[in-house]
């Protein structure tokens, strides 16, 4: 006979459970109230300038624009699906190659005093300069407005990988290294057993400011470069007047720049067990 479940289990479980949900259901009951204010002013504003469109009338074009994404009329007029995939794709080669050349650089400079010595100063006095800056060097260089738009992403992208990493090996304990000295290791033993282990999650945080950073350099530059892209179209949609359009894709670069940084936070969070 299958043994009856106490009450005194249940209230154990209702306890857990509401220990569980009452903090998710407060952060979503804020939100909503969050998002209700917001759509409130929005609202409001709408009112008092007429050219400004109400969220009903961004929500109605919103509909329209994404019932097609992906229409293709030609190189000047693709759908807004279109737009985003090549925005992402230029993210992705640019921060790409920034990884690939920063992040090791950020070992090297990070694990070599003599060196740190010599390319801080270089660092510092370029790391301030717009991205936007490097954008003509980029054009000079590549004589096209699709590889120079990936070089303003790398530019922008390489130096928060290379300042973490490099601070995140300069943070590694004493100890660990002076172990790594007594039993000898190999330069490459110490870099993949002690090093890389321990920096992770300063190289993952450098990442991840490099991906927003990235993200936000695409759009810039691709409403001065022109072509396709999420910036292009934004800039297109203003020259055609179509503000409701601008609006849907304010949002929409939001997004897809808070879906990125959630997803390198949650690949961060999987390799906190370096830092303790």
């Amino acid at each position: 006979m299958a043994a009856v479940p106490s009450s005194a289990g249940f209230s154990e479980r209702n306890a857990r459970w509401r220990e569980r949900s009452e903090p998710l259901l407060r952060a979503a009951g804020g939100a909503l109230i969050g998002f209700v204010l917001f759509v409130v002013v929005w609202q409001v504003i709408a009112n008092l300038i007429p050219s400004i469109p109400t969220p009903g009338v961004t929500w109605a074009a919103a509909r329209e624009l994404f019932a097609n994404p992906f229409y293709d009329n030609g190189p000047n007029d693709k759908g807004i699906g279109w737009n985003l995939l090549a925005s992402l794709q230029r993210v992705a080669l640019g921060f790409g190659l920034a990884a690939l050349i920063g992040i090791p650089a950020g070992f090297v400079i990070g694990r070599f005093k003599p060196i740190n010595t010599m390319v801080s100063p270089i660092i510092s006095l370029l790391r301030p300069v717009s991205p936007l800056a490097w954008l003509p060097i980029g054009l000079l260089l590549f004589k096209a407005a699709n590889p120079a738009a990936i070089w303003a992403i790398f530019i922008c992208s390489i130096w928060p990988m290379i300042i973490n990493t490099a601070a995140g090996v300069q943070r590694v304990p004493q100890d660990y290294m002076n172990v790594a000295r007594v039993l000898d290791l190999s330069e490459w033993k110490v870099l993949t057993k002690v090093l890389l282990p321990a920096v992770l999650p300063h190289v993952l945080t450098g990442v991840r400011l490099s991906i927003g950073t990235a993200w936000l350099v695409i759009v810039a530059a691709e409403m001065l470069t022109g072509g396709t892209g999420i910036g292009f179209w934004l800039w297109d949609e203003w020259n055609n007047a179509k503000i409701e359009h601008i609006i849907i894709a304010i949002f929409l670069i939001g997004i897809v720049g808070l879906m990125l940084e959630l997803a390198l936070m949650q690949l961060a969070k999987k390799f906190t067990y370096a830092e303790e």
